[in-house]
């Protein structure tokens, strides 16, 4: 018997509680009861964990190995550090900048300049950057996207980012962090006022301009978190739509009763899986670098918001 959902044409791109193996094998999820709740684990949850651990695993394992100053060694381990601090000296510290030019008057230390709680993973004897403070949420962002995203590489598994619910809950933790840092830095009621720019007005034009504008960026900043769980959400399970249809040739013409066309059919969906594969694993890396970007450029509009 068919499981529920199997007849549903986003079927492998859907969460389900099961995972789906070959020879119609199904491997159930149980539902756990808490205070009366039903609450049901399905596949994403379960590798959502496992993207979780995997992220935790390689990191613990590559800070054991610079705590004691040393580079990092073994092609394993220089993958993993090389993304890092890619993401440090290409996305975080330029995009964010050192903050000198908002005149708050902060000190080095107050900004993270001198703070080797603030220091990246890899220092490569490069000193500190203030922008470092931030690096931890971007490369959690970053990292944790790019192994959801690469877990739909594999048979029988999928990605928890072409799940709406997923993107949105990471699109909401982002913009929570958002709030966190520009309110650290500006003041609760400063960041929420930064949000309208200053202008050089009549009393009479601020009092009516300043609302409005206020307002639209407050909506405009929930619509760029919106935005960047859709863009998540779209080119995963699109990607892994495309891989689903190409596949559905090969049945269809098996089904087709023109014997000519099987032939023809299963190796260009071969090929096309080739192809369509390749740039998914590629797009995997690439979202999961969009994804961390915005959100570096969000927490750096906040901090800095002129």
């Amino acid at each position: 018997m068919a499981a529920p959902g199997e007849d549903d044409i986003f079927h492998h791109v859907r969460d389900f509680p099961y995972f789906h193996l070959p020879l119609e094998t199904h491997i159930w999820l149980p539902s756990i009861n808490l205070f009366g709740y039903h609450f049901q684990l399905t596949k994403f949850m379960v590798l959502q964990v496992v993207a979780g651990l995997f992220v935790l695993f390689v990191f613990n394992g590559l800070s054991r190995r610079i705590s004691s100053g040393q580079a990092a060694r073994g092609g394993w381990w220089n993958f993993w550090e090389t993304l890092a601090l890619y993401i440090r000296d290409n996305v975080v510290r330029p995009t964010i900048g050192d903050g000198e030019h908002h005149g708050h008057g902060h000190s080095d230390d107050e900004h993270g300049g001198h703070d080797p709680a603030h220091a990246p993973v890899a220092e490569h004897h490069d000193s500190s950057h203030p922008a470092d403070k931030y690096l931890p949420f971007v490369w959690t962002c970053f990292f944790y996207v790019l192994v959801c995203n690469l877990l739909g590489a594999f048979p029988w598994l999928g990605s928890p980012t072409g799940e709406i619910n997923v993107t949105g809950a990471l699109a909401v933790v982002t913009a929570a962090t958002v709030i966190f840092y520009g309110s650290k830095e500006l003041g609760v009621a400063g960041f929420w006022l930064a949000l309208a720019p200053g202008m050089d007005l009549s009393p009479g034009l601020k009092l009516v301009l300043v609302p409005v504008i206020w307002l639209i960026e407050f909506v405009g900043f929930i619509i760029k978190h919106g935005v960047l769980a859709i863009r998540l959400f779209a080119n995963m399970m699109g990607g892994h739509t495309v891989l689903a249809v190409i596949m559905l040739f090969i049945a269809t013409a098996a089904h087709s009763g023109v014997s000519w066309l099987y032939p023809v059919v299963v190796p260009s969906s071969i090929f096309g899986q080739l192809f369509v594969g390749g740039l998914e694993l590629l797009f995997a890396f690439v979202q999961a670098y969009i994804f961390a970007f915005l959100a570096t450029l969000f927490i750096g509009m906040a901090v800095h918001p002129h």
